[in-house]
């Protein structure tokens, strides 16, 4: 059962690919307008839980309920028109495509009305992408491309964000850029589900947050909690 106030509940999620088994037994629980991270080195199956709670892949068991709703066997894009939208790992901007025509593309389902206002508010969150509108997605910078995968995804006026790995690559003056974004959607009333290898950045911003080793929870707590437990400085924080 969806606990009260969640966003979002992972329910005991098991995927597997072929005869190899990704996920085991996966409990993650995301509150309204709350942010929280999963941390793990990479391979451990967090982008495999991002993927399968946004459709893309499917659970082998448990299940996936958004706000009250079970969705673990629905359509990505009945998903997305429900209030989930995912800005995917590597931005996969549609490179080709100017910048607005990006834009448009996570708008596609709203009426024009919605449109008009949403639009609006992303460009007011990414003034560069307002000086870029005409550019084509794949001229930019890559931290103006992983802005616009973001605004892409708020396109859809989402109630959960999932954000996998928005600082990847990034230099650290735009990564402070990105993570104070996160703040802001959240303080504008969008819960946030994050994925981020920047464990020190990630617990800055996050309520609370999950570790994964070998696609299974083997740690969790609030962000501060975790900032401070000794077996995440050891792992992740350089025992700072």
């Amino acid at each position: 059962m969806n606990a009260p106030g969640s966003a979002l509940s992972v329910e005991r999620l098991v995927v597997s690919m072929g005869a190899q088994q990704i996920l085991h037994e996966v409990s993650v629980t995301v509150p309204e307008r709350g942010i929280v991270t999963v941390l793990g080195a990479n391979g451990v199956g967090k982008t495999t839980l991002m993927r399968t709670v946004s459709g893309v892949y499917r659970a082998s068991s448990g299940r996936v309920v958004f706000h009250g709703q079970d969705i673990t066997a629905q359509a990505s894009h009945r998903i997305v028109a429900l209030g989930l939208a995912q800005a995917p790992e590597g931005r996969q901007v549609f490179a080709s495509m100017s910048v607005r025509e990006n834009l448009l593309l996570g708008g596609a389902m709203l009426g024009r009305e919605d449109f008009d206002a949403t639009f609006a508010q992303v460009l007011d969150r990414f003034p560069v992408l307002r000086q870029r509108l005409g550019q084509q997605a794949g001229s930019l910078s890559g931290g103006e491309q992983q802005m616009l995968c973001i605004g892409r995804a708020l396109m859809s006026r989402p109630r959960l964000l999932l954000l996998d790995e928005p600082s990847l690559g990034l230099a650290p003056k735009i990564v402070r850029q990105i993570f104070e974004l996160v703040t802001s959607i959240r303080a504008a009333g969008t819960a946030i589900l994050l994925v981020e290898q920047n464990v020190r950045q990630a617990l800055k911003v996050a309520d609370y947050g999950y570790v994964m080793e070998g696609g299974r929870i083997v740690l969790e707590g609030p962000g501060a909690e975790l900032r401070d437990d000794a077996r995440v400085r050891d792992a992740y924080l350089g025992g700072a």
